[in-house]
């Protein structure tokens, strides 16, 4: 006999059951769909955002059939793989002479007969702004051409018709202030345009350009340096040129063989999309070849295992209780003949209606999301989508799997309707059963077993392990959550009415309960896990990043030796347009003999000056040089940190010069460089400078509280005003120099050594020259403001140039951590929100209960809240602490490859530390319960509807 016509009829009842329940089902349908939703839109933005090989080339080439350069090897026979990006001489060819270097390439010679082609050649500029001056690039290039669009379109205004005319993109005139009509001048050769329109780069939504037609800026700056030497004349780029073929020819594999014999690089859409067999590239036996494919990071693939565990456990709650309120209906088809099979045939057929229409829904959704939130997301990711990708498979299987949660969300409760005699289904008895002994014991077994895997996984660099492991390690909690949720019965016995009947109603309804539970915690442990990583790796990157100056500071340094006379109008147009705060603090620099900035040319034809770094221990870095290795296989991750932060590596680590300090890092300033600059807050350290004591911020360069200063007053025969001063042969002089030795943490102070004062340095010798300022910062500096400061420099006479600190990397990161944080929020307070639905109907006859005996109505209120209380805190510390295992197993992981790099280079740090994304947990730990139970409490009527009691 058919099955079919008794799955006809369980489908026929679940429809029913559907529509006749309508918020039950639509709470199951919001379940199913929210995911489904989520993955849909995310493979649709993945797929769209990630350009195809035809759109690359569109974004380079716009609607040319190729592009053509030459190569920095002069007109020489070259050979090239079909992508147009590796090439090189043939095999055995000798090296080109610098004569045939020299030689111009002749391009367009090798384009196809009949082709049409655009110049294109782009020059790095400074120009005026609404604010003051801002460096860019321009590019000569007839923009308006048709070949070029799909490459740059026009947003507003009109394209460049006439020499004096120029375009720019959005971001660029957004930041420079400009609008349409206003007029922009090329600093320098002072030639100035207007701006006819703006226009945006598809590919490239914040490139910062402006274009030009050809001919209008690099020759006439050209020509404007050959008749005045004191313009710098323009540094343009090689050109480039964009060839269109005759109609329906294309550029062929022919024409950028015959092209490389001239030797001219081509990129040719046509050979791109189709490239040659490997037979007719001659450059294919040269090529080791590569792989376009990028290899999965643990993180994504521990994420992605954990996010199918989770939409599979979002729709359990709703079927639970769904089950459980037909039981009568259940009952009355087990009364009427049907068997076990058939009743759990009805609760999995509802399961697939509903998640049918769930993943129909969650589909139609995440396309519509997508398509409406399309502008944003392509603003958020710098490129304008080609088109809406759309992979039908992929669709499939994402509605597939929404159909398939349905079902096995179903699964548990069919089983258990099945299992229920019809005496209990139709008197509504739920009859005495114990909770499973083994469950648990399952549970940690699992538990154990999942972390352990997943350390092995961490430890030995394999992320299937950490991925496997992880999961195993949630399953394992998920099967302990019933005895988690009965013990939280336990708790209630000395609290308050409300939350008493709450926690005991959560343990007494564990199926209702625990698969609630399990979608707060899923949601929570995955967020928890990419929030540890990332804020692991983000304090990894802070660690590891040597920055150029002390945070939160602005150096003015002098752009010309001997332009401390300059200084005071620069230092006036930092300060007035720039966001500092307190006074300047002064700094010069130090040198022996003939100054080395200037008499450079000849060897030995300046002075050098020279801090001496005693040798031995707490000196020498012992992870440089001889038996660095062999130390290095011994030292863990944090030993080798604390080395490495040690004044004597530090030293070795931090190379930078800045400040006109050469090598020695050794400047001239006062006890206001200290406060301002180095941020040491001691009245010593000041002391020692105020009487002639230099300040040492490297203690390794000290023994004894001495440093030795090693000096070659060398001077230059080219330098008269010193020679006279200083006639004879060359000497040199050692010094023993008392100091004032800084704690240790001032070591790592960018760009100084050591602080000296003025009249310390003429004493022994030396000469000092005014070479600029340090200034605190208030606050960062705007886009409008750096623009001020650099026009104000340039009018008090360019002499001046301003550093600041390149400390911003975490922007990112935090928005990362932000919207992990909201999404687990939203879905904490959708599980709960819904399973406290689900628990107030079920709860009825306990409410009326509650009444008769004389409890107030806002019990009603305040039960409900507690009950979605109890929900999402459980979920949330359960998710909290399951997440942490993928996140410190995938941390182990890079901790192992750290710990391979510090081996083979013991200067490469291993620190790798993980870290707690405390505002993340404390969003999810302690705001979003809250809110749950208050917007539960909230939506909860207080006055109850008097029902006859049953039987």
């Amino acid at each position: 006999m058919s099955p079919l016509p008794g799955w006809r009829a369980a489908f026929r009842i679940a429809r029913r059951d559907a529509a006749r329940a309508k918020g039950r089902s639509a709470l199951v349908v919001a379940m199913i769909a929210l995911p489904v939703l989520g993955v849909t839109a995310a493979d649709l933005t993945y797929r769209s955002a990630l350009p195809t090989k035809a759109e690359e080339l569109t974004a380079e080439l716009g609607s040319a059939d190729a592009g053509f350069q030459a190569t920095s090897i002069g007109p020489v026979k070259l050979q090239q793989m079909p992508d147009g990006i590796n090439w090189s001489t043939p095999e055995g060819a000798p090296d080109p002479t610098p004569e045939e270097q020299a030689k111009p390439v002749d391009v367009p010679a090798a384009f196809p007969e009949g082709s049409r082609y655009l110049t294109e050649r782009t020059v790095p500029a400074s120009v005026t702004t609404r604010h003051g001056i801002a460096d860019t690039e321009i590019s000569e290039l007839r923009i308006s051409d048709p070949m070029l669009r799909g490459r740059i379109e026009l947003t507003d205004g009109a394209y460049p018709r006439k020499p004096n005319e120029i375009a720019a993109t959005s971001d660029f005139v957004e930041a420079a202030g400009l609008s349409i009509g206003d007029r922009v001048t090329v600093r320098g050769p002072e030639q100035t345009y207007t701006l006819t329109g703006t226009v945006e780069l598809p590919a490239n939504l914040r490139a910062d350009h402006l274009y030009a037609l050809p001919g209008s800026v690099i020759a006439p700056w050209q020509k404007t340096a050959d008749r005045d030497k004191s313009i710098l004349p323009p540094q343009p780029g090689d050109p480039y040129w964009l060839v269109k073929a005759p109609a329906g020819a294309g550029v062929t594999w022919q024409d950028i063989l015959a092209a490389n014999e001239r030797g001219v690089l081509v990129k040719s859409r046509q050979v791109a999309l189709d490239p040659p067999p490997d037979s007719e590239v001659p450059m294919s036996s040269m090529s080791s070849g590569y792989s376009t494919e990028t290899e999965t990071t643990a993180a994504v693939l521990t994420v992605a295992a954990m996010a199918v565990l989770e939409i599979v456990l979002l729709a359990g709650p709703a079927f639970a209780v769904g089950a459980r309120r037909s039981r009568r209906q259940l009952g009355l088809v087990g009364s009427c003949g049907a068997d076990r099979g058939q009743v759990r045939a009805v609760v999995l057929a509802g399961g697939a209606v509903l998640g049918g229409v769930g993943a129909v829904a969650g589909v139609g959704a995440g396309f519509g999301l997508t398509a409406l939130f399309r502008p944003m997301i392509e603003d958020y990711t710098g490129n304008r989508f080609g088109e809406l990708t759309v992979r039908p498979w992929e669709i499939l299987a994402i509605a597939a799997l929404g159909l398939v949660t349905g079902v096995l969300a179903a699964l548990a409760p069919a089983i258990v309707a099945g299992r229920q005699s019809v005496l209990e289904s139709l008197t509504g008895r739920r009859g005495t059963r114990r909770s499973s002994r083994v469950l648990p014991v399952i549970g940690v077994i699992t538990l154990i077993s999942g972390v352990g895997i997943a350390v092995y996984g961490g430890v030995a660099g394999d992320t299937a392990f950490v991925a496997g492991g992880s999961v195993l390690a949630e399953l394992g909690v998920l099967c302990c959550i019933p005895v988690i949720v009965g013990f939280l019965g336990r708790l209630g016995r000395r609290l308050p009415l409300t939350p008493r009947i709450a926690l005991r109603d959560a343990a007494r309804n564990r199926g209702r309960t625990a698969p609630a539970v399990a979608a707060v915690m899923a949601a929570v442990a995955g967020s928890v896990a990419i929030a540890t990583y990332t804020s692991s790796s983000a304090a990894q990157q802070e660690y590891d990043h040597v920055p150029n100056m002390t945070p939160g500071t602005v150096a003015l340094s002098a752009s010309d030796i001997g332009a401390d006379a300059e200084l005071p109008r620069s230092r006036a147009a930092v300060e007035q347009n720039y966001p500092v705060s307190g006074k300047a603090a002064d700094f010069g620099r130090v040198w022996a003999g003939s100054d080395c900035s200037v008499y450079y040319e000849e060897e030995n034809g300046c002075g050098t000056l020279e801090l001496v770094k005693p040798t031995g221990k707490g000196h020498s870095c012992p992870l440089k040089g001889k038996g660095a290795k062999e130390l290095a296989l011994r030292l863990s991750a944090d030993e080798h940190k604390q080395m490495m932060n040690s004044p004597a590596c530090m030293d070795e680590n931090y190379t930078m010069v800045a400040f006109g300090t050469g090598d020695h890092k050794i400047i001239a300033g006062g006890a206001d460089v200290l406060d301002t600059y180095v941020k040491l807050d001691d009245p010593a350290a000041a002391k020692a400078l105020a009487e002639g004591t230099p300040v040492l911020l490297n203690s390794a360069y000290a023994k004894n509280g001495e440093v030795t200063l090693k000096a070659t007053h060398l001077y230059n025969d080219r330098d008269k005003k010193n020679r006279a001063q200083h006639p004879g042969k060359a000497r040199t002089t050692t010094d023993r120099l008392k100091v004032y030795v800084a704690p240790d943490r001032f070591a790592a102070t960018p760009g100084i050594r050591m602080i000296m004062p003025e009249k310390t340095a003429e004493r022994l010798g030396l000469h000092v020259e005014d070479y600029g300022s340090f200034y605190a910062l208030g606050r960062d500096a705007t886009e409008a403001e750096s623009q001020a400061a650099y026009a104000a420099l340039e009018q008090a006479g360019n002499h001046a140039y301003l550093m600041s600190s390149n400390e911003r990397f975490r922007t990112q990161d935090d928005t990362i951590l932000l919207i992990l944080a909201l999404f687990a929020g939203v879905v904490t307070l959708g599980a709960a929100a819904i399973t406290t639905g689900l628990s107030k109907a079920d709860a009825e006859a306990d409410l009326t209960t509650l009444s008769a005996v004389g409890a107030p109505p806002g019990v009603r209120r305040s039960l409900s809240g507690f009950q979605c209380l109890v929900v999402a805190l459980t979920g949330v510390l359960l998710g909290t602490a399951a997440g942490l295992v993928p996140a410190i197993a995938l941390r182990l992981t890079d901790l192992r490859a750290a710990l391979a790099d510090m081996r083979e280079d013991p200067m490469q740090s291993a620190y790798t530390p993980i870290v707690m994304p405390w505002e993340t947990v404390g969003l999810l730990a302690l705001v979003v319960p809250v809110l749950a139970g208050l917007l539960a409490a909230a939506l909860t009527s207080s006055r109850l509807t008097l029902a006859r009691r049953a039987g």
